[in-house]
């Protein structure tokens, strides 16, 4: 076995290692948090016709920190907006609550309120080579023409900070992982927590990551399908709040073994098959904020928020420069926004609900959220569904 192939073994094995103990409970609506709405059968932005997902975990070394080294708890996590196989553009908008961050090729979504897929959510220290991937990895699908590239020179990469567990400055992705993930990707469920670009993060001083969730919507008797997929760090432990009540600051009284405080950063991703433009996604993706803030998000001034909407549906016919295209009346959005909104609260809490703990760099514990004390709080409250 060559050195490459080696190195996607040991990622897949490793990947296939940490999945085993990132699902291992309930999902917070089996758990009983109530939330609000209709789902898709997977509860996943996956239930968006077309959305493939490809996620590569990186876990490795224990110990001091040792640039370049480890120990490493990173990884890579890729949406497909419609597929590895289609080779256009969709629509697309994006929102930034707070912009200490970074979110390459939005720029492009603002000018045009198009782009294309994948998009890419890591760590911090690997957005490079990330970029330089996604591209290599079109050129060779298209024999590196440049009229047949063009579209792709622009990726859509995305990180959060992910330096409370990881060696994130010793940028242990590779390209062979981005590949993997790139390659891997398809429909269906999605793992969550310390999974994929996920897998170093932190949120509400808890062990989170990735977190999906779905909504239905019914408009003038159609059925539409909102998903979300958060990258979650960020968030005080005494501001998380779920199904409206306060958690955090009853968790911070008696707290585990507590994560120093931090302002972090989220990226939200949220996919429709409504029929919408790039401005109606942009105010899709503003309403990211409002699900955020349903679980106690303030977005911090250190914290990058950046938001991406997009529509799998169409553009419609061409006619010589002309398109032909339908989207729903910008007055009867209302239905979608609240999906976004109900979605993206979902998605965050099950990011924590996956959660497990994890020891990092320096012997640091980040511990996962206590699920039955959580429980008990909310019955305490009277917002827990028995089942």
């Amino acid at each position: 076995m060559d050195r490459l192939n080696l190195s996607m073994a040991l990622a897949l094995f490793l990947s296939l290692a940490c999945i085993a103990t990132a699902q291992g409970g309930p999902r917070a609506r089996e758990a009983g948090v109530p939330f609000e709405g209709d789902t898709g059968p997977l509860d996943a932005i996956t239930d968006v016709a077309g959305v493939e997902i490809g996620q590569v975990t990186l876990i490795s070394g224990d110990g001091a920190l040792l640039l370049g080294k480890g120990p490493v708890r990173t990884g890579v996590t890729v949406i497909f907006p419609k597929g590895k196989a289609y080779p256009g553009f969709v629509y697309g908008g994006t929102f930034v609550a707070n912009g200490t961050g970074e979110m390459t090729g939005r720029a492009l979504i603002d000018e045009l309120g198009e782009f294309t897929g994948p998009i890419v959510l890591t760590g911090s220290g690997s957005v490079g080579v990330a970029h330089d991937t996604v591209q290599s990895w079109y050129a060779h699908l298209t024999g590196g023409n440049p009229e047949d590239t063009f579209a792709y020179t622009l990726p859509v990469v995305a990180e959060t900070f992910d330096g409370q567990l990881n060696d994130t400055f010793g940028q242990h992705v590779k390209p062979e992982h981005v590949i993997q993930a790139l390659d891997s990707a398809r429909g269906g469920p999605v793992e969550e927590g310390s999974v994929g670009g996920g897998t170093g993060m932190v949120a509400f001083g808890f062990k989170a990551g990735i977190g999906t969730a779905s909504r239905l919507v019914s408009l003038a008797g159609k059925t539409y399908t909102v998903g979300v997929l958060v990258q979650a760090n960020f968030g005080g432990r005494d501001q998380l709040t779920i199904a409206g009540v306060p958690v955090g600051r009853r968790l911070a009284i008696t707290p585990v073994a507590a994560a120093p405080k931090k302002e972090g950063s989220i990226v939200i991703v949220v996919a429709t098959d409504a029929p919408l433009l790039p401005n109606q996604l942009r105010r899709v993706a503003l309403r990211a904020t409002h699900g955020m803030a349903r679980v106690g998000g303030m977005s911090g001034t250190t914290s990058g928020d950046i938001f991406l909407a997009f529509s799998t549906a169409g553009p419609g016919m061409a006619e010589g420069a002309e398109l032909n295209t339908r989207y729903i009346d910008s007055l009867a959005l209302n239905p979608i926004l609240a999906a976004t909104v109900l979605a993206t609260e979902e998605a965050i809490v099950n990011s924590l609900f996956a959660g497990r703990t994890m020891k990092g760099i320096n012997g640091h514990v980040v511990d996962g959220l206590p699920i039955d004390h959580v429980r008990a709080i909310l019955r305490e409250a009277a917002r827990l569904r028995e089942p």
